[in-house]
């Protein structure tokens, strides 16, 4: 039986590709409105990072996000993704 594709995604905190599945989606639709995409599946230019603090600590302290979508990130953003995170919730 063929094996199925896995699809690849970097994190951009750490910078290892790892399985889509295992990451974070942000998300930033055509309206340049950015939001966590649990899913994986909302319309619009995505980024993803790892579950971990240090990874998204590090792509908060690059600016690593904002480069990805050539916006600023509002600071909710970053709140409610660093609450998930120390929550366990994704």
């Amino acid at each position: 039986m063929k094996q199925k594709k896995i699809p690849m995604r970097m994190c951009l905190g750490c910078q290892e590709m790892k399985p889509k599945k295992e990451l974070i989606r942000v998300v930033k639709n055509k309206e340049n409105e950015i939001s966590i995409d649990f899913t994986g599946k909302k319309p619009g230019r995505g980024a993803y990072i790892c579950r971990s603090l240090s990874c998204f600590e590090k792509a908060r302290k690059g600016k690593r996000l904002e480069r990805a979508f050539e916006a600023s990130i509002n600071e909710e953003i970053y709140e409610l993704l660093r609450k998930d995170l120390e929550d366990g919730n994704v």
